[in-house]
């Protein structure tokens, strides 16, 4: 066994020792025990201020080894998730409805990130035939943004989710007013929309996102999924273009 290796070893016993709650400690440890342990905390210490570089390099170990955990999480989560996003039938869809590449975008009509990502979506849609973009609504930035969301839900009922999407996306933000414009613009029927709007199978859409967005490790919007390669924040169109043409490489 090396040095360094000793080192490392005596760092990852001084983590854990610091790491266990002190309750849990004082009801596992008779007196005499907590002595000896306090003793090792100092012997290990003294070792480690004396080649600091060994925490370093375990702190690091524990970095590396923590966003691999993570990683793998994410991969299980998208594989046991990632029919349920692609075959959703209760969501806007937009591009080629029967495309084989497909895109899901987490997003919130009031996110700025998302609506700059907007105009890039409909450019990529026109350069790829094959491409099929599922929008899951996640309302995440306040009342307005669940207005929104709820509008954009109930314009899938009159086949027009595409054309109020562009439409709302282009207005300043999300609320009534424009809520109302975008929909005149697209050509929808309001009052069917308000009714619309109201139906069990919005919630259960908004209800699901949250859940996914749970188990996919989501924070924020936009986050774009395509096979089981998840990014979050918002892309160039460039990076958008490689994920679908790797997509395509796949199939």
């Amino acid at each position: 066994m090396t040095f360094k290796t000793t080192l490392h070893m005596l760092a990852v016993l001084l983590w854990a020792l610091i790491s266990a709650p002190a309750t849990s400690l004082a009801q596992q440890s008779t007196p005499l025990e907590q002595v000896e342990q306090e003793a090792i905390k100092a012997l290990i210490l003294q070792t480690i201020r004396e080649n600091p570089e060994v925490l370093v390099d375990t702190l690091l170990t524990f970095q590396e080894e923590a966003e691999a955990a993570a990683q793998a999480q994410q991969r299980a989560a998208i594989q046991r998730v990632g029919e349920l996003l692609r075959t959703d039938a209760n969501t806007g869809v937009m591009g080629n409805p029967d495309g084989d590449i497909v895109l899901v975008e987490f997003f919130d009509y009031n996110c700025p990130y998302c609506r700059r990502a907007a105009p890039v979506l409909f450019e990529l849609i026109e350069e790829n035939p094959d491409l099929r973009i599922i929008m899951r609504e996640w309302p995440i930035l306040g009342p307005d943004s669940k207005l929104a969301a709820r509008a954009s839900l109930a314009a899938v009922k009159q086949n027009k989710f595409e054309a109020f999407h562009e439409a709302l996306m282009a207005q300043p933000r999300a609320n009534t007013v424009f809520i109302r414009r975008a929909a005149e613009q697209a050509g929808l029927d309001y009052d069917q929309l308000q009714v619309d709007m109201a139906a069990p199978e919005i919630d259960a859409h908004i209800e699901t996102s949250r859940n996914l967005a749970g188990q996919l490790g989501i924070s924020g919007t936009p986050t774009f999924l395509i096979g089981e390669t998840l990014v979050p924040g918002l892309l160039e169109k460039a990076d958008l273009q490689a994920l679908i043409s790797e997509a395509e490489d796949v199939d």
